[in-house]
């Protein structure tokens, strides 16, 4: 089956989208073409991705097959989103971001320039789920630049994780990370800065 591109689309030369891909989804409330939909040249959009209407993407997007990105994102140049991830409304997503297969980005989450999650990782934005002022106080999680989420790792709601942190497998992240930090564990705990790791003075 051919993609599916709703009205008020915009996308750049040069993508190549697989079958069953659907583009400007229109979120409930809201009639297909009433929010702009951009996306930037070169991009490569795998089968059965759903990307909904408001999203402004950059050049050279990936996508993986059957990820979920909902509405009124703002995702920068060469970001690449693996198979079946989900991100929600409201997500900014600098450039050279990287998320691998099945994460999880709720709304309000914010990912600066070169920040990498491993394959399996939740961000949550939600302290008290179901009370009555739950909506009114949801805060994604907030990597700063060159932050790194190991595969499985937990981030609770509202959390920073410093420039160029390390955060190991599984590891569920419940304060603010410093910069530079390796942080394992749950809770969470900083064992050591990541310029000490050869592997990062290279």
């Amino acid at each position: 089956m051919d993609a599916i591109i709703h009205p008020n689309v915009v996308i750049g030369e040069g993508a190549a989208l697989g079958p069953f891909v659907v583009i400007g989804e229109p979120p409930r409330g809201r009639a297909a073409g009433d929010l702009p939909t951009l996306i930037g040249p070169a991009a490569v959009i795998r089968s059965h991705t759903v990307i909904y209407a408001g999203n402004i993407i950059g050049a050279r997007f990936q996508a993986g097959h059957g990820v979920l990105v909902r509405e009124e994102n703002r995702i920068g140049d060469d970001v690449s989103i693996g198979s079946h991830s989900v991100i929600e409304h409201h997500v900014v997503i600098a450039d050279r971001v990287r998320i691998h297969s099945n994460a999880f980005i709720p709304e309000f989450s914010v990912l600066e320039e070169g920040a990498w999650v491993g394959p399996g990782v939740i961000f949550t934005n939600a302290a008290y789920p179901l009370s009555p002022s739950a909506k009114a106080n949801l805060r994604g999680p907030h990597l700063l630049a060159g932050a790194k989420i190991g595969a499985g790792a937990v981030l609770l709601p509202g959390v920073t994780i410093g420039r160029a942190a390390l955060i190991g497998a599984g590891a569920v992240v419940t304060h603010d990370v410093p910069d530079h930090a390796v942080v394992v564990g749950n809770p969470g705990r900083v064992i050591r800065d990541v310029r000490e790791i050869a592997a990062y003075r290279e």
